[in-house]
């Protein structure tokens, strides 16, 4: 598996497991601070996807060039 896949996998479980941690701020009322949270998070997970592929892309084209 690749890692511009698993390390946001891994991320995206450890917020779902937060977010089942954090659930009292939600009971409470506070959603704001609830879904602001996650929603940071998640494009936080969403920009290191992108920013790994593109670095996964690049290395293949680096070691391509050498092999030539």
């Amino acid at each position: 598996m690749k890692r511009s896949t698993l390390i946001p996998l891994l991320l995206l479980v450890y917020l779902a497991v937060m977010s089942y941690i954090g659930r009292g701020e939600f009971q409470q009322g506070h959603y704001l601070y609830y879904f602001g949270i996650i929603l940071g998070s998640l494009t936080a997970i969403i920009l290191l996807h992108f920013t790994l592929k593109r670095r996964e892309r690049l290395r293949r084209e680096r070691e391509s060039d050498t092999k030539k």
